[in-house]
């Protein structure tokens, strides 16, 4: 007799699996705050850094997953 009403089977995920893609999403989303931040930086704070505006601007120009 076939079984109408089976359950599907779930794919398991994996805990550590689970904690490197927050880990990773966490991640790229502050190296993307941290390059929102350093765009608003005036040129004083930026020669205190040792940074022009060109840096700022190829830095920033990266997408979020760039380091």
């Amino acid at each position: 007799m076939p079984i109408a009403s089976a359950p599907l089977a779930r794919r398991q995920t994996f805990p550590f699996v689970t904690w490197l893609h927050r880990w990773l999403l966490a991640r790229w989303y502050d190296r993307h705050l941290q390059r929102l931040d350093l765009a608003e930086i005036d040129d004083h704070m930026l020669r205190d850094l040792g940074l022009t505006r060109r840096d700022v601007r190829r830095e920033c120009a990266k997408t979020f997953w760039q380091a």
